[in-house]
């Protein structure tokens, strides 16, 4: 597996392991009184579901997985795909602590930051989707 789709996989297992713990929490609180706190966690938790680790696994497998040039460099230039793992990261990170901290500048830029992300790795992936044999 490239070296790109493992930091793709892993980093999505992060989140995953961050959102079932907050979803955990989020569930403790509806038994627990004095937990209402832990509702502040569910953007968070929905932001790490479904672009932590759903939206950054399917990338990471992706890049792995469409089809490759027949020369060298094998899966086209890398730099759009890093870019966007960089940035899809970053714009999680964003969105994670905007409600804690009440930004709206925070969900901006972290909405634009994953935005620019999906961008960029179409960019990349679009000249390798194509029919089998060509």
């Amino acid at each position: 597996m490239p070296r790109l789709s493992v930091w793709y996989v892993r980093t999505s297992f992060l989140h995953l392991a961050l959102a079932v713990t907050y979803g955990a929490l989020i569930l403790t609180a509806k038994a627990a009184p004095g937990w209402g706190w832990a509702w502040r966690l569910f953007p968070s938790h929905i932001e790490q579901i479904a672009y932590g680790w759903m939206l950054q696994f399917a990338m990471g497998v992706a890049f792995w997985a469409l089809p490759r040039y027949r020369e060298e460099p094998k899966r086209g230039d890398e730099r759009p795909a890093w870019a966007a793992w960089t940035l899809i990261n970053l714009g999680v990170a964003l969105l994670t602590l905007a409600p804690w901290l009440g930004d709206d500048w925070m969900r901006f830029a972290g909405g634009a930051a994953e935005a620019l992300a999906a961008i960029l790795f179409a960019m990349h992936a679009w000249p390798r989707i194509k029919p089998l044999g060509t």
